[in-house]
């Protein structure tokens, strides 16, 4: 599942990502096979010991978290 992270804050991307032309149909973002379509990895933490998320930043800037 995916979130947009603002701070100290956690949206549904539905709020954010109805407005932005990369998103699909629906107004969600482009999360396809594990990958978001409609932005870039910024942090991978899978060398750390303890599993973390993976965090993205989409075209509109903002950061998006991968949780489970």
């Amino acid at each position: 599942m995916l979130v947009v992270v603002i701070d100290n804050q956690i949206i549904a991307p539905q709020l954010v990502c109805q407005a932005c032309l990369m998103a699909d149909r629906d107004g969600r973002p482009r999360w396809q096979q594990g990958k978001l379509g409609c932005g870039r990895l910024i942090r991978n933490l899978n060398f750390c010991t303890e599993p973390q998320a993976d965090t993205y930043e989409c075209q509109m800037g903002f950061r998006l978290v991968e949780i489970d």
